[in-house]
C-alpha cells in the first residue's frame, strides 16, 4: 500500500469542532439498556453510538452478545436520537446482517485482524461500500498485519477507512490491560497521516480510572478520535465492566480533556512541539519500565551469586557487554561517550542492587 492512496475525507465530511467520539456499550444487553444509555448520549459530544451485538470472547461459556436481535435496537437508538450507530462484524453473514440494518460504522476487531483469511471474507462481503469501515489493531504488536487489514479492504473499493489502536497483548504484567506500544501507532501514522486514528482507551487500560490519562495522550499524538465503552451501570455489565464508565463520566470527560487547536503558524509550531514531546514521553516512560526490568534480572543474578558465594564484580563480562553496546551505539549515531556514561550508570545500579542481596 502506497503512502498516497486515496482516502475519501469522511472525517472531514463531518465538520467536526472536537475529536471523533464512539461511545455506547461494550455489549447490548437488552433494548432498555441499549436505549437507555444511547439517550443519556444524544445531546453530547458522541458522533456513533456504539454497542457489540456479536462478541467474540478469548473462552466460550461468556456471554458472547444477544446476536442479531440487537441490530434492531441499533435501529431504534438512530430513530429516536437521531445518532449514527457502529458495531464489529467478524465474518460476512455479520457484515450482511449490519447493512441490512442500515448500521452507518463497522469496525474488525483485533482478533480478525490477525487473520488474512477473515479480513479478506469481510473485505469481499464490503466491496464497493460507502460505509466507514475501521480496522483495529490485531491482538500481537505487528504493524505490517494491521496494515494488511487496511490494503484487503482497499482492494475491495472500500474508501471510508480508519484504524482503531486498542494495545497489545503481552506475556508481561503491566498497568494495562493491553499496552499500547504507542510507537507502532506513531508509525503508522507516520507513514499514513491522512489515515483517521482513532484511540480505545477502555481496552488499553481495561480500569475506567485510567482512559482519562490515556485519552489525553492519544489526544497530545494528534489521534482523531476516541472509542470509549459506557454503560449506565458498568459494575453490572454483562462483560468488561470494569473498564466502562457512565454516560454522565463520558461526558465531563469531554469537556475535561484539552484538545489542541491549529489556528496559525505559531499554533502550528507549538502543535508540533507538543506532539514531538509527547512521542518523548512515551519513550521515556519504555525505558524506565524496560530498566526496571533489567534490575530485577540483576537481582536474579544476585541471588544465585549469593547461593554460590561468587563475586558481585565479574570485571571479564562487564568489558564484554560495554564493547557491544559501543558498537551498537555507533550504528545508532550514539557517541562513545554516551554509550560508557549511561551503562556505566546502569552497572553501578546492578552491583548496588546485587551487594545489598549479598550483604542481605
Amino acid at each position: 500500500m502506497k503512502n498516497t492512496i486515496e482516502l475519501k475525507t469522511w472525517l472531514d465530511d463531518l465538520n467536526l469542532n472536537h475529536p471523533l467520539v464512539v461511545a455506547g456499550p461494550c455489549s447490548a444487553e437488552t433494548e432498555d439498556q441499549v436505549l437507555k444509555i444511547a439517550h443519556e448520549l444524544k445531546d453530547s459530544d458522541v458522533n456513533y453510538f456504539r454497542a457489540g451485538i456479536w462478541k467474540p470472547r478469548t473462552r466460550p461459556g461468556n456471554f458472547e452478545g444477544v446476536g442479531a436481535l440487537g441490530l434492531k435496537w441499533l435501529q431504534k437508538v438512530k430513530a429516536e436520537t437521531g445518532m449514527k450507530t457502529a458495531t464489529e462484524v467478524a465474518n460476512a453473514a455479520h457484515v450482511k446482517l449490519a447493512l441490512e440494518h442500515d448500521i452507518d460504522l463497522l469496525w474488525i476487531g483485533a482478533r480478525s485482524t490477525v487473520s488474512p483469511f477473515i479480513v479478506q471474507e469481510i473485505a469481499e462481503a464490503l466491496e464497493g461500500t460507502d460505509k466507514i469501515v475501521l480496522v483495529k489493531n490485531p491482538v500481537n504488536p505487528d504493524l505490517a498485519l494491521w496494515l494488511g487489514g487496511i490494503e484487503r479492504l482497499y482492494s475491495a473499493d472500500i474508501k471510508n477507512l480508519g484504524v482503531i489502536h486498542r494495545g497489545f497483548s503481552t506475556y508481561e504484567k503491566t498497568r494495562y490491560r493491553n499496552n499500547p506500544e504507542w510507537q507502532i501507532a506513531i508509525e503508522l501514522q507516520n507513514r499514513f497521516p491522512d489515515l483517521p486514528l482513532i484511540c480505545d482507551p477502555s481496552h488499553i487500560t481495561g480500569k475506567r480510572d485510567m482512559i482519562f490519562e490515556v485519552s489525553q495522550t492519544a489526544l497530545d499524538l494528534n489521534f482523531n478520535g476516541l472509542m470509549i465503552e459506557t454503560h449506565t451501570d458498568p459494575d453490572n455489565a454483562w462483560s468488561d465492566a470494569a473498564q466502562q464508565v457512565t454516560p454522565e463520566t463520558l461526558i465531563q470527560m469531554m469537556e475535561d480533556l484539552k484538545i489542541r487547536k491549529e489556528t496559525d503558524t505559531e499554533a502550528d509550531y507549538r502543535n508540533a512541539l507538543n506532539t514531538l514531546r509527547t512521542q518523548i514521553d512515551v519513550i521515556d516512560h519504555q525505558l524506565i519500565d524496560i530498566l526496571g526490568k533489567r534490575m530485577k534480572i540483576a537481582d536474579a543474578i544476585g541471588e544465585l551469586k549469593k547461593d554460590k558465594n561468587v563475586a558481585v564484580l565479574q570485571s571479564k563480562r562487564w568489558n564484554e557487554i560495554l564493547g557491544k553496546m559501543i558498537l551498537e551505539g555507533e550504528q545508532n549515531k550514539l557517541s562513545e561517550e554516551f554509550i560508557l556514561r549511561v551503562f556505566k550508570a546502569i552497572h553501578q545500579e546492578s552491583i548496588n542492587h546485587q551487594e545489598k542481596i549479598m550483604n542481605g
